[in-house]
């Protein structure tokens, strides 16, 4: 069945060293070309992951937004809150709660000042207020959850929570009063780890796929909270969906777009740019159409042959746009 509503696939982040000369050009940077020039040849989304480490600088944001309009007019960035917002600011030594996150008024004005920036172009689907798992259904925590929501009311809002205590009825009926998103998420499951859902409670519809590397997914915890480069962090997001558990939330994507106006998918398995192999084949499972994708993505992933065609080293982007529009149709 050919979905009605508004569908964007696309990665958590494009900036990220193991990517160069597999899902970009090598030495893309000496051809001072962007990453995101080249990115929203293929997605009409990305999720910006620098907001969660830090507010973004508004003359970033506006530079962002000019490099994907040259080359896709439909692009649309979400951004994750920051995370003095959602985290304790030492998680790594104690549980995330209402308690523990300490937001400053110098946050706040920060905060809003970059995602005013993205807004103001007309390129924010979304912002998306990411928990860890830490952080459980309690009475406090809730009414924190509360204020936030009411405190970040001007922005199309998207909720992720780890924990399976959330996945409740009230919760989803206190979201849907609020016309906020949950967040659906794909993620190792340990303990009360929350569940694959297929929930829709506003008008936003939000998948996220972090991979199941269950290994190394519990080894660092702090991983979502330190800003690293290092091999722990690789390993975590070091997972390549097969076609079987793609098929699963082919069919769980299809749901939430009937019910939501738009819906983004996002895949956050960036190891090696893998989150770009499956974005490009759930694109391709959702339209029904074969998809662009980097050469060198595919001669490092020879598997994108059946369902993508590599694009033009250069000069693409037209057809790039075109495809991308068809895809919203």
């Amino acid at each position: 069945m050919e979905l009605t509503h508004e569908v964007r696939v696309g990665t958590a982040g494009w900036s990220y060293k193991d990517w160069d000369g597999v899902f970009y050009p090598s030495g893309m940077q000496r051809r001072k070309q962007h990453p995101l020039e080249y990115l929203a040849r293929f997605f009409d989304t990305t999720e910006i992951n620098t907001s969660f480490y830090g507010p973004l600088k508004p003359e970033w944001a506006k530079l962002w937004c000019r490099k994907v309009a040259a080359v896709n007019t439909k692009f649309l960035f979400t951004a994750k809150l920051y995370r003095a917002f959602t985290h304790s600011p030492i998680a790594v030594m104690e549980p995330t709660s209402a308690a523990t996150i300490r937001p400053t008024d110098e946050d706040e004005a920060r905060t809003r000042e970059g995602l005013d920036a993205i807004a103001s172009e007309g390129r924010l689907g979304a912002l998306l207020i990411q928990f860890p798992v830490s952080f459980k259904n309690t009475s406090l925590n809730r009414e924190y959850l509360d204020r936030l929501l009411r405190q970040f009311i001007e922005y199309p809002r998207v909720v992720e929570v780890r924990h399976s205590s959330w996945n409740d009825a009230a919760t989803l009926a206190a979201f849907t009063q609020k016309n906020v998103g949950f967040c659906n998420i794909d993620q190792p499951l340990l303990g009360r780890s929350l569940a694959p859902t297929e929930h829709v409670t506003g008008a936003i519809g939000y998948v996220r796929l972090h991979g199941r590397n269950y290994e190394h997914w519990f080894a660092d915890q702090s991983s979502d909270n330190q800003r690293s480069d290092s091999d722990n962090r690789n390993d975590r997001y070091n997972y390549l969906y097969n076609q079987q558990e793609l098929a699963g939330w082919k069919e769980r994507i299809a749901s939430v777009a009937e019910r939501a106006l738009t819906t983004y998918v996002i895949t956050n398995n960036h190891f090696e740019s893998k989150a770009g192999v499956n974005a490009l084949e759930l694109k391709a499972m959702i339209s029904g159409k074969r998809v662009l994708a980097p050469p060198t993505l595919i001669q490092k992933y020879p598997e994108l042959r059946k369902i993508a065609d590599a694009a033009e080293d250069s000069g693409d982007n037209l057809g790039a746009s075109k495809q991308n529009l068809l895809f919203h149709q």
